[in-house]
Order: structure tokens, then C-alpha cells, then sequence
């Protein structure tokens, strides 16, 4: 996969601020290529488990008597601890090995993965999903970390544009692989393999994993900062849980007073970070960096506009249009195919053009969102497949330019010994925008329809989400402008 990509040249020397564990070697180029597959192999288990559920809904409501508040929370349900546990996730590996703790978080990851497939009710799937997402929270905070500190200049961008085309492709693989899977009913276990395909897929990873990546630390992060830990998840849980919620149960008023009352934690948790000098869990100073406070909002946006689109696109084609899992998720192919454009794209030019391609991608994919929605509205039930090629493929397009130069740009002045805590914190913003954009389906989809299959009433409600989604593009267009002119390592 990415012998293709990178250049032959060996890892570069670590930074006295990070060093390998005893007894390891340097990277030489071969493994490191290796170890990239490894690492993105696990990113992409995490990213094609928060979309693998999206076309496998109609048929998980039917078999396990699923309704709205549980079709929520089996995404919600993943992406919530996920976005809590990343920060601390990003400094285990900082202080324990990324290597380790990478393998680990791989292992339960899969164990829980073993427990969705084996679920006979909602509350034990949604128990699993919880689990899943936690187990997540600490394998990938490793993956950009171990990215970070094995390659260096252009190898770097193009390995981060790698990085981004899998997180793109994963979004979008995930609903065509549930479609596909569902449909096939393979040994009559209906949804159910969508989970258990982890099972190969984990063992490999932990097998390669163990051999092939090299093992790296951070000098400064030798301990866990607890009190911010302590601090962070509830804060996360007070400001979440009733977005999710609220809408379930009318928006009492212990909803507010859950919000407000996690306002206050967060604003502690900050203030602790900034009095600790030792290991914060948060390195504040990482935010000083204007491409790199950018990048994170940007990519919260993204993940916030992710949330909102993909799970009501699902809804609207199989109920709006009547399409069946398999035809819902050949919809989802041509996103992929534009997805595939658009990360080839990012690769290619790796980092010359700077924010120029991320920027061009997000007005693509708002320009594409518009066109879309005149379109579905027009058009209504005649509305078929490839009528809607157009502005799907345009839509991957503009995804496919943005993952992976957002992340390089991000974190490419990050120092290594920060490594951990700034993936962390790059991973945290994407989740949560994920977690906010599903809790945010209820105020613009579910409270328009209700739950009801009616086709003319999905209709509408997916057209104002688009909306939505278009504007989200925008502010993310406008945050890219923290981003750097040029990244080309050569100008640097």
C-alpha cells in the first residue's frame, strides 16, 4: 500500500525528546512502510465501525427491536467514550510505549468487537458499542503519534495523506460493507458479521504489530496526570449526554443544568492544566500554534458535519427513495470512488500548495451539498442513482482533499515529545464533532420525521440537514485560514 507513496529513505533520528525503548533499533524505510500499514490498518477498523451500523439500522431495529433513542446511541454510544478517552489515550503512549499501548487498546478493541457480534439485545449492543469505543480511545491516539515521530518531510505528508484517504474511505467503506454484509445474510447471522469481520482484521494487526513497529516514548510524559483526567471525562459527559438526550425527553431542565454544570468542570479542567508544569494531560502550549488551534476546529467541524450527514443519508435513501441495503450502500460507492480522487489528489501534491487544497476541497464539497439538495427537492421520488452521480462524486471529492492535509498541517510543528498528546487532542475534536453532530440529528432530522418510514417526510427533513452540512462546510473553510500558505519541506 504505501511502497507506491513514500521514498526509500531511512527514519530520520529522533529528537533528543523522544527516544525508542531499549533494546529496539531505528526504523529502517521497509518496516517503516510496514508499520504504517499496521497502524492504518487499526485506524481504519475504528473509522469503518463508527459508519458500518449506518446501513445495517432498518434491519437492526427489526431484529433486536431497536427504536429511535437506541438507533442513536449505537453510534453515539461508540463515538462518546471514544472522544472522552483520546487525550488519554494519546498520553499513555507517550508514557508507557506507543507500541504497547497501541497493541493493547488493538486487543480489547477486538475482544469487543467479538461482544457487538454476539449481542441478543439493544441494551448488551449498546453496552459493547460503549466498550468498543473505549478500547478505541486508546489504540488510535497511537497511530497519528507513531506516524508523527517515523517519517519526516515529504515521506511525512504523504504519509499523513495516506493517513487522511483511510480516514475518508473508512467513513464511506463502512455503510457499503453493512450493505453488502447485511444483505448477504452470510450463515444466517444477519447484521451481526459487520462486527465479527474485526476478528481477522485485529488478530493480523496485533500479530505484525508486535514484530514490525518500533517502540517510542516521550522523556517528559513519565507519569499520568490523574486530577485532569478525573476532571476531563465528566466534564465531556456533562456537555454531551444531554445534546444526546435532550431531545428524547422534551429538554428538561436538568438537561441545561447538565450543561452548565459541564461548562464549569471543562473551565476547572483548563485552569488545572494551566497551573501543572509536570505532564499535563493537555499541553496548552500546543494551542499557542495558530495552524494548530485552526486545524482542530476545523476538524471538529469536519467530524461535527460527518455525524450529521452519513446517518441521515442512510435514513433517506432506504426510506426517502425505498432503496434496499445493497443499493443504499452502491450510493455510498460513488462517494468513495470521489473520495479516492480527492486523497489521490492530496498525496500527490503533498503539502506544495499548502491550505489551498484543503480550502478548494471544503468549497467543492459545500458547492456539491447545494446542487444536492436543489436537486433532491426537485426531483423527489425520481430520484435515482445516477441522477445523483454528479454531486456525490463531487462531495468525495472534496472529503478526500481534506483529511490528510488537515492533519499534516496540524500537527507538523508539534514536537515529539508532545506527539501523544497532541494526536490525542487532533482525534478528540474529530469524535466529538461526530458525537455532537448525531446528538444534533435529533433537532434536524428526527424531530421532522418522528421516526416514521414515510418517504415524503424523510424527504424533507435529509434536505434540512443539508443545509446544515453546507454551513458547517463553510465555517470550516474560513478555519483553514489559520492554516499555513505552503508546508513544502524544501521552502521549510
Amino acid at each position: 500500500m504505501a511502497s507506491p507513496v513514500l521514498d526509500s529513505e531511512p527514519k530520520h533520528t529522533p529528537e533528543p525528546s523522544a527516544h525508542t525503548a531499549a533494546g529496539t533499533s531505528s526504523t529502517t524505510a521497509p518496516a517503516a512502510k510496514i508499520a504504517l500499514v499496521i497502524v492504518l490498518a487499526a485506524e481504519l477498523m475504528d473509522v469503518l465501525d463508527q459508519s458500518v451500523v449506518l446501513t445495517a439500522l432498518p434491519t437492526l431495529q427489526r431484529s433486536i427491536g431497536a427504536g429511535p433513542a437506541t438507533v442513536q446511541w449505537l453510534t453515539a454510544g461508540y463515538a462518546l467514550p471514544l472522544a472522552l478517552g483520546l487525550i488519554t489515550g494519546g498520553r499513555l503512549g507517550d508514557a508507557y510505549g506507543r507500541r504497547k499501548v497501541f497493541l493493547i487498546g488493538t486487543a480489547v478493541f477486538t475482544f469487543a468487537s467479538l461482544l457487538c457480534g454476539i449481542a441478543t439485545g439493544p441494551g448488551m449492543l449498546i453496552a459493547a458499542r460503549v466498550f468498543q469505543g473505549g478500547a478505541a480511545a486508546v489504540m488510535i491516539p497511537q497511530v497519528l503519534a507513531t506516524i508523527h515521530v517515523t517519517f519526516d518531510g515529504t515521506n511525512r505528508s504523504k504519509a499523513f495523506g495516506l493517513y487522511g484517504a483511510v480516514l475518508s474511505l473508512g467513513a464511506v467503506m463502512g455503510p457499503i460493507l453493512g450493505g453488502v454484509l447485511t444483505q448477504a445474510d452470510l450463515f444466517g447471522l444477519s447484521w451481526r458479521p459487520i462486527f465479527l469481520i474485526n476478528l481477522p482484521v485485529g488478530l493480523a494487526v496485533i500479530i505484525l504489530g508486535r514484530k514490525i513497529i518500533t517502540e517510542s516514548t516521550a522523556e517528559t510524559a513519565d507519569r499520568l496526570d490523574l486530577t485532569g483526567m478525573l476532571l476531563s471525562a465528566p466534564a465531556m459527559v456533562l456537555i454531551v449526554f444531554p445534546l444526546t438526550e435532550g431531545h428524547a425527553h422534551h429538554w428538561p431542565l436538568w438537561c441545561f443544568a447538565m450543561l452548565a454544570t459541564g461548562l464549569l468542570v471543562l473551565g476547572v479542567f483548563l485552569r488545572h492544566q494551566q497551573r501543572k508544569k509536570d505532564a499535563p494531560l493537555v499541553v496548552l502550549s500546543l494551542f499557542q500554534g495558530k495552524p494548530f488551534s485552526g486545524g482542530l476546529s476545523a476538524q471538529l467541524m469536519l467530524g461535527l458535519l460527518s455525524g450529521m450527514f452519513f446517518m441521515t443519508w442512510t435514513l433517506y435513501l432506504q426510506r426517502g427513495l425505498d432503496m434496499s441495503p445493497l443499493q443504499a450502500a452502491l450510493a455510498f460507492v460513488v462517494i468513495a470512488l470521489g473520495e479516492m480522487a480527492g486523497a489521490l489528489i492530496a498525496i500527490k501534491t503533498a503539502g506544495r500548495f499548502g491550505r489551498r487544497v484543503p480550502q478548494t476541497g471544503a468549497l467543492i464539497a459545500l458547492a456539491s451539498t447545494a446542487a444536492y439538495g436543489l436537486q433532491i427537492s426537485s426531483r423527489q421520488t425520481d430520484l435515482t442513482l445516477l441522477a445523483m452521480t454528479a454531486p456525490l462524486l463531487l462531495l468525495g471529492i472534496g472529503f478526500g482533499t481534506i483529511g490528510g492535509p488537515l492533519a499534516d498541517m496540524s500537527l507538523r510543528k508539534v514536537p515529539h515529545e508532545s506527539a501523544g498528546s497532541a494526536s490525542g487532542l487532533f482525534n478528540t475534536s474529530v469524535h466529538l464533532g461526530i458525537a455532537l453532530g448525531t446528538a444534533l440529528t435529533a433537532l434536524v432530522f428526527f424531530s421532522a420525521t418522528g421516526g416514521s418510514p414515510d418517504g415524503a417526510v424523510n424527504r424533507d427533513a435529509f434536505t434540512g440537514v443539508l443545509w446544515w452540512v453546507g454551513g458547517a462546510f463553510g465555517v470550516m473553510w474560513a478555519l483553514m485560514f489559520f492554516l499555513p500558505r505552503q508546508t513544502n519541506s524544501q521552502a521549510e
